[in-house]
């Protein structure tokens, strides 16, 4: 069980229109209110919402929050009786706001004009003498935030691109945190899904509302993130950056978040992979330094105005007082660390990847007008996986052709008899995915499992008692199954087709000097549902590694083996088809562990069974010398529903 703790904010969010935050102030009894902005912010839209609620105004706020500055605005607070703040801004002018709040406990509403997320937190952080400290505090959360798309709509490019990847700083640096926790892993997630995605598309087209709209959704996500869970290296840096040697918040934030990646990613694997995903790239912290090339982001420390002979002293003051990281910090690593950002170096090295959700997008857009819906998902869903792996794994030409060329050899190696494609859905596991997403949903039933590429249509029909080797060399096996309906009650006249590997493991269509069908019949059940007949012993056999899915698996290091087994196909007009194998207890590659096991991925525990040793005697009165197996074993079908 992962341990966990999560505690709830308390404060409001709104999604809607800023001609609401009279309402909202009202809600919080609010009746002189002191609306605060930057030089930088249009309040108008807010001004004039405000109305006779308006007190007065201070349009002084600047980055990092300097208390000189808190002082000042605090003096206009007093000087006209405010009893409730009222913020249109980015993150200077929500931290100001909170500055104050946590000085006069007066409520808070803010309404966010970036995507920097911090209008959601309890956390200030505040910069005195050219040092910046934090805190948090519940008096620090704001009450309110009402987030309008529209006060964004005029937010610069750049000022948009640094905004959203400061929200993603958070989002990555709370999927590595000691209090990391579901709730807020999934909005971290999501944040960084929706920024990867639709940051290059506000880059090509920065007037439109709704890709600045789920970019804002993503903020919040991101700075609920923030306000969960602690942060770690990342976070340190960016303040000791900005507090110590004034450089800009947002834009160090956009230069450092890959490079504090590549530093915390020996030591947070399953967090890097996770984000990995969340970008559609094959490395997190490339992936993260590609989507700021992609949007013209800041990429160096020098670029921002940080002198080199300053990266020593940083690095001293971030490594000065010890806090949660998922890598032991080092003066000398972190200071290897800003080197590599002050020069604007691609983490790992390698080239960069360039953004592909134009082609994407023009691709899924074709099957806009295919008439089936279940069609136009499967493809549409396919082109996205599709693109998303190519561009993760910068997939390079000779590797696609060699793809091309692959998937050409198993469709010249394929006949009637050998399914080379099936081979490589089996070995790839997608065989037991869909056979898991198709035949097993029904606790009730026999599990199901994979058919394989050996079954033929149409097996010769059996007698009961009969013997389907036909004089085959091998430990002799008497088969004794019932088939019975989910209540226990016997399904007569059930077909039953049954296939397997000799003792060397081949199937008859291996083996072409073989006169006609051997080790594979139908059968049709008694009228008391049970079937009984006589076999040898299956042995483990490998699957054909002759083609292009064994070339992989020995490029891979792995074996080709199937545990041995029995299959079983059994249909009734009324009921749900079974297809299943029965595995011998005891037999080899029944390991599910460090890819030891069965090379299709088919065994599952309720399969293995008992082939039982027997000596004497045959049920049938055969006679026999030395051992015999014997085979028990009662399927459950299920009735189709109506």
């Amino acid at each position: 069980m992962r341990n966990f703790g999560y505690s709830a904010r308390p404060g409001r969010v709104v999604f809607g229109q800023a001609s609401q935050v009279r309402d909202e102030v009202e809600r919080l009894g609010g009746r002189r209110v002191l609306l605060l902005s930057s030089r930088s912010a249009d309040a108008g839209a807010v001004r004039s919402a405000l109305g006779p609620l308006l007190a007065a105004e201070f349009d002084g706020a600047v980055m990092h929050t300097p208390v000189e500055v808190t002082e000042r605005a605090l003096q206009v607070l007093k000087e006209h009786g405010a009893d409730c703040l009222v913020a249109v801004g980015g993150g200077s002018v929500t931290g100001l706001s909170k500055a104050l709040a946590v000085r006069t406990d007066l409520p808070q509403v803010i309404l966010p004009t970036t995507y920097a997320g911090s209008e959601v937190t309890p956390v200030l952080g505040e910069t005195e003498h050219g040092r910046k400290t934090t805190r948090s505090s519940d008096a620090i959360l704001p009450e309110t935030v009402l987030y309008d798309v529209e006060l964004t709509r005029s937010l610069p490019v750049p000022v948009s691109v640094t905004s959203a990847v400061n929200a993603m700083a958070h989002a990555v640096e709370a999927l590595y945190s000691p209090e990391s926790n579901p709730v807020v892993d999934g909005m971290a997630l999501e944040a960084i899904r929706k920024i990867a995605r639709f940051l290059p598309r506000l880059a090509d087209d920065p007037s439109a509302l709704d890709v600045r709209a789920e970019l804002l959704e993503a903020a919040w996500l991101g700075g609920m993130c923030l306000a969960g869970v602690g942060m770690g290296l990342h976070h340190k840096l960016c303040h000791t950056l900005g507090g110590s040697f004034d450089l800009p918040h947002a834009e160090t934030h956009t230069v450092m978040l890959p490079h504090a990646m590549a530093y915390n990613a020996p030591a947070a694997g399953q967090a890097m992979a996770r984000i990995a995903d969340a970008l559609g790239a094959a490395d997190a912290p490339s992936g993260v330094f590609d989507l700021v090339v992609r949007v013209d982001g800041p990429t160096s420390l020098r670029s921002l105005g940080m002198a080199e002979s300053d990266l020593a002293r940083a690095a001293e003051l971030a490594t000065a007082s010890p806090y949660p990281n998922p890598r032991e910090l080092t003066r000398d690593g972190i200071e290897e660390l800003l080197h590599g950002a002050w020069r604007g170096e691609r983490p790992g090295g390698g080239r960069t990847v360039p953004d592909l959700g134009w082609l994407t997008d023009q691709v899924v857009a074709s099957f806009d007008r295919a008439p089936d819906a279940r069609v136009r998902q499967l493809l549409t869903d396919l082109v996205r996986h599709l693109h998303s792996y190519v561009t993760r794994n910068d997939v390079t030409q000779p590797e696609w052709q060699y793809a091309i060329e692959f998937l050409t050899r198993a469709g010249h190696i394929t006949t009637d008899t050998r399914q080379e494609f099936v081979l490589l859905s089996d070995v790839l596991g997608v065989s037991s995915a869909v056979d898991v997403l198709t035949n097993s949903r029904t606790p009730d039933t026999t599990a199901s499992a994979v058919l394989g590429p050996f079954y033929v249509e149409g097996p010769p029909a059996a007698e009961h008692g009969s013997d389907i080797a036909q004089g085959l060399p091998g430990t002799p096996l008497w088969v004794d199954v019932s088939v019975t309906d989910t209540h226990g009650e016997p399904v007569p006249d059930a077909t039953v087709d049954v296939w397997q590997s000799n003792e060397d493991g081949f199937y008859d269509v291996q083996l072409p000097d073989l006169d006609g069908p051997v080790l594979r019949a139908r059968f049709t059940t008694d009228a008391g549902g049970r079937l009984r007949f006589w076999s040898i012993l299956p042995s483990e056999y490998p699957i054909p590694d002759d083609g292009p899915v064994g070339q992989m698996l020995a490029a891979t290091g792995r074996h080709p083996w199937r545990a041995p087994h029995l299959h079983f196909m059994i249909f009734k007009p009324g009921y749900t088809q079974l297809i299943t194998q029965l595995f011998v207890r005891g037999g080899p590659y029944l390991d599910t562990e460090g890819g030891r096991g069965d090379t299709v991925f088919g065994v599952k525990e309720d399969l293995v069974v008992d082939f039982a040793p027997q000596h004497g005697p045959a049920p049938d009165g055969r006679p026999l010398d030395g051992e015999w197996r014997r085979l028990d074993f009662t399927f459950k079908i299920a009735r189709e529903i109506p």
